[in-house]
């Protein structure tokens, strides 16, 4: 069965399976682009390798009572205020402070003549956009790129998080998609859409003159969701992470009724 949601499946964003779409999902992209721009361009997936520790580890499909007591630690009042353990008392759970090395995959369009860094495609990834160390040492890679004479794609396929920093920041969407050419910056394209909506196309921006390729990234999502075979991994009676607001929840057990992932209400 196909991808039953217009656009982006909101199933697909749980830490589960994120990180695998996002894989795929740049090798698809890279696919879909090579044909389009070669002989002048080549397509290289390349990869940032940065640690994270305690809270700001992707370590997020930890069970939620991993931080929480299971009993109380008894105390006796009379003696100290040190806690003492009974024969009954269960442990403590708790989470160590891991280090964890994060590997984030993303395109480069080069330039086969120059080999200069034409384009770069960024998919972002939750170490992206929650506060900490990767939010800040991805801001600092975008901000270089803004300040240079290199293209910029930032595809936002996650609704968790505040968005990545843009003039006009106000704008309420699920999801979107910045398109930024060199040569027209401070100015931008950005593309908004909601959970209801398909993923718009856009154009690959390259050298000016060159003619752009357009990137059908709606279809290459649904590919990545039958090549994976999504439709029988997903877990639609799950609770999604992060959460849908109350209307749009609804609007979602609808489809997925209608779409017979999920049984008729009787």
């Amino acid at each position: 069965m196909p991808n039953p949601f217009p656009g982006m499946n909101p199933y697909l964003e749980s830490p589960d399976f994120w990180p695998e779409v996002h894989h795929l999902l740049i090798g698809m992209i890279q696919e879909s682009l090579v044909p389009q721009v070669v002989p002048k361009y080549r397509v290289a997936i390349e990869k940032r390798i940065y640690e994270l520790k305690g809270e700001q580890s992707l370590l997020v499909g930890m069970p939620a009572d991993m931080s929480i007591l299971c009993n109380p630690v008894s105390r006796n009042p009379s003696t100290s205020n040190v806690a003492v353990a009974t024969r009954t008392t269960e442990p403590l759970k708790i989470r160590l402070a891991m280090s964890e090395e994060v590997r984030e995959g993303y395109l480069e369009v080069i330039d086969m003549a120059t080999k200069e860094v034409v384009t770069v495609i960024e998919v972002l990834s939750p170490a992206n956009k929650r506060p900490g160390k990767g939010r800040e040492m991805y801001e600092e890679k975008r901000d270089k790129i803004f300040g240079s004479r290199t293209n910029f794609v930032e595809i936002d396929l996650l609704r968790g998080w505040e968005p990545l920093p843009v003039l006009d920041n106000d704008i309420a969407a699920h999801y979107r998609i910045l398109v930024s050419r060199s040569n027209q910056r401070p100015g931008a394209d950005l593309y908004v859409f909601n959970l209801q909506d398909a993923i718009p196309c856009f154009p690959l921006p390259l050298r000016e003159g060159d003619v752009e390729p357009i990137v059908d990234l709606q279809a290459l999502l649904n590919t990545v969701y039958d090549r994976a075979a999504y439709d029988i991994t997903l877990d639609y009676t799950a609770e999604l992470v992060p959460a849908l607001s109350e209307s749009d929840a609804v609007w979602a057990d609808f489809l997925l009724r209608e779409t017979s992932l999920l049984p008729s209400e009787t």
